[in-house]
């Protein structure tokens, strides 16, 4: 497993794998996996819960009962509403998108998958996701799960990063070069 030396991704590294573990004993990690799924839609959908997750200035206790009550009424229980929990009486909450996904790299790679990322200006529909995955088959050379995002500031096309590759065919991306190629004929 390739990880980066920054403390964060050692951190999710190490909370993602002893999720996993304990997902795999339980013959739930498709379940934890939609769970922790469902927890990212309401971190990305709420600048609050975002705040709270980051902001030290949130004690262990106020994270800890928040995020109870947010994963009680999203009805995320089990395996992932107790690590979450767990996540947020270390104070480790900051690193929860991290650990998701490590979660979902560990996951795919137990599937014989490789993850990959994919933020998109806008939402992909399910023909598209099954034809973007069918050429990143072709890339990867085996099954390729994605997790989609959406970034409206890319203005059109895709990043996806699958592994250490990055590939940019964002409008955002090419109107930057063009600038800077204006730049050095002016």
């Amino acid at each position: 497993m390739a990880q980066s030396n920054s403390p964060i991704s050692g951190v999710a590294e190490r909370y993602a794998g002893s999720l996993f573990e304990l997902a795999a004993q339980a013959n739930a990690v498709a379940e934890v996996e939609k769970n922790l799924g469902r927890f990212e839609e309401l971190l990305d959908g709420s600048a609050d819960l975002d705040r709270l997750m980051k902001s030290p200035v949130f004690s262990a206790e106020d994270q800890l009962r928040a995020i109870s009550a947010i994963a009680d009424k999203a009805k995320i229980g089990g395996l992932v509403g107790n690590f979450l929990r767990v996540v947020a009486k270390n104070r480790r909450l900051f690193a929860v998108p991290g650990m998701i996904r490590a979660f979902r790299r560990i996951a795919a790679e137990q599937r014989g998958e490789v993850a990959a990322e994919v933020t998109s200006a806008h939402a992909l529909t399910p023909a598209q996701q099954t034809e973007l995955k069918a050429t990143l088959k072709g890339v990867a050379g085996k099954d390729v799960s994605i997790a989609v995002t959406v970034d409206p500031s890319l203005l059109g096309g895709l990043v996806v990063k699958m592994g250490s590759r990055q590939i940019d065919t964002s409008l955002k991306t090419k109107l930057n070069s063009l600038k800077l190629a204006l730049k050095e004929v002016g």
